[in-house]
C-alpha cells in the first residue's frame, strides 16, 4: 500500500524515493509488526479469556503442564493479524510470491482456527480429526503448488536445488507440485508439534524466517545468486519483507508466550507460520536446505514417527513421550531450560545453514 502510493508521491517529493529501498521496507516491515503484536497482544489475550478460548491440558501429558490450565489459546491470531497488516502496508501488491505466502498463511491458520475452536468447545486436547485436518491442508498446499508451478514453469522457479550438487539443478516438471505439496504440509505440521512449550516454537520461527530473509534478498540480486549458486528469483525480493515481518510479529507474541506464558499459540498460530515457512522455501528453491535450517522441527517431527512406528512394530516406545521435548521433560529438565537449548540448537543450525550456502 505505502509502496504503491510512494510510486506517485516520488514525482513531486523526491524523499519518498526511500521506499524503493528494500532494507528501508524490510526494517519498516519488522518494526510495524513489532509494534502491532506489543499493541494487540493485550487486548486480544483479554478478548480470549473474556471469550474462555482456554487451552485443554492433554490428561497424559507431564504433570507439570496442569498448572497451565486456563491459559488462554489461539494467540497465534495477534502473528497472523500483525504480518498481514504489515506485509499489505510495506510490500508491492503486484508480487506473487507475497500472494501465495499470503494465502497458505491465512488458508492454514484457518483450519488451525477450527481445530482450537473444537478444542474449547468440546473441552479436549484432540481438536480435529485428523483425516480432516490433513484433507483440508492437502487441498491448500495443492492449490498453492499448481500455482506456483504455473507462475514458474520451465524457469529457475522450478528447478531441483541439492546441496553439494548446485551446478546441475535439473528442471522438476511436473514433480515440483508434490515436493511443494511435502515440504508445505510437513513444515505446517513439524512446527505444530514443536509448539509444546513456552515460546519453543516461534523463536525457532523467528530465526528461520530471518534466514530464509537472507537468501530471499541474495535470490534477488543477480550477482549474489551467482556467488552463493543459487537460482535468480524476479519475484523473491519481496519475500524479505515477508520474512521480516514473520520475526517483528513472532519477537512481539513472545513478550507474551515467554515462559511463563500469559497466552499460547494455538494451531491457528503454529500452523500457518509453519505453512507459511514452507512455502518461502519452496518460492525460493531451498527445500533442502529448510531441512537443515529448521532443524529442530525436523527433530520433532521425527521423534513424533519414530516414536509411533516402534510402538506400533515392537511394542516399545524409544522416547519416555514425545515430541521430543517432553521426554526431556519427564527426565526432569526444567521447562526454561528445554526451552533455551532449543533455541540455542535453531540459532546454531540456521547459522550453519548460512555457511555452508557458499560451498553446499
Amino acid at each position: 500500500m505505502l509502496f504503491c502510493l510512494s510510486k506517485y508521491l516520488v514525482k513531486y517529493y523526491s524523499v519518498f524515493n526511500i521506499f524503493s529501498f528494500l532494507m528501508f521496507r524490510a526494517i519498516s516491515c519488522l518494526l510495524t509488526a513489532l509494534c502491532l503484536a506489543l499493541w494487540i497482544g493485550p487486548r486480544i489475550i483479554a478478548l480470549l479469556q473474556n471469550m474462555s478460548f482456554k487451552q485443554i491440558i492433554r490428561q497424559d501429558g507431564p504433570r507439570s503442564h496442569f498448572r497451565k490450565q486456563g491459559t488462554p489459546t489461539m494467540g497465534g491470531i495477534i502473528i497472523l493479524i500483525s504480518i498481514i497488516i504489515s506485509v499489505l502496508m510495506w510490500s508491492s501488491p503486484c508480487n506473487p510470491y507475497i500472494w501465495c505466502a499470503l494465502f497458505v498463511m491465512l488458508s492454514y491458520g484457518i483450519v488451525g482456527f477450527f481445530d482450537d475452536y473444537r478444542k474449547v468447545l468440546q473441552k479436549n486436547s484432540q481438536g480435529l480429526i485428523a483425516r480432516w485436518k490433513y484433507f483440508w491442508q492437502s487441498i491448500i498446499a495443492l492449490v498453492i503448488s499448481l500455482t506456483m508451478y504455473t507462475i514458474g514453469k520451465d524457469t529457475p522457479a522450478t528447478v531441483l536445488v541439492v546441496l553439494f550438487f548446485k551446478d546441475l539443478m535439473p528442471q522438476l516438471g511436473i514433480l515440483y507440485i508434490p515436493l511443494s505439496y511435502l515440504v508445505i504440509v510437513g513444515t505446517s505440521n513439524a512446527v505444530n508439534l514443536t509448539d509444546g512449550l513456552d515460546g519453543l516454537a516461534v523463536m525457532p520461527a523467528v530465526l528461520v524466517a530471518a534466514g530464509m530473509g537472507f537468501l530471499a534478498w541474495s535470490s534477488s540480486n543477480p550477482h549474489l545468486a551467482a556467488y552463493f549458486h543459487i537460482p535468480y528469483l524476479l519475484y523473491a525480493g519481496e519475500l524479505v519483507i515477508f520474512c521480516s515481518a514473520i520475526v517483528g510479529a513472532g519477537l512481539g507474541f513472545l513478550w507474551f508466550n515467554t515462559y511463563p506464558a500469559q497466552v499460547f499459540m494455538g494451531d491457528v498460530g503454529s500452523l500457518a507460520i509453519g505453512g507459511a515457512l514452507g512455502t518461502i522455501a519452496v518460492l525460493l528453491r531451498q527445500e533442502c536446505l529448510l531441512v537443515i535450517m529448521g532443524g529442530i522441527f525436523v527433530i520433532e517431527a521425527l521423534s513424533v514417527i519414530l516414536q509411533v512406528s516402534s510402538f506400533k512394530l515392537r511394542r516399545r516406545r524409544i522416547f519416555l513421550m514425545a515430541p521430543i521435548h517432553h521426554h526431556y521433560e519427564l527426565k526432569g529438565w526444567p521447562e526454561p531450560r528445554i526451552i533455551v537449548r532449543f533455541w540455542i540448537i535453531a540459532f546454531t543450525l540456521v547459522l550453519i545453514s548460512l555457511a555452508i550456502l557458499r560451498y553446499g
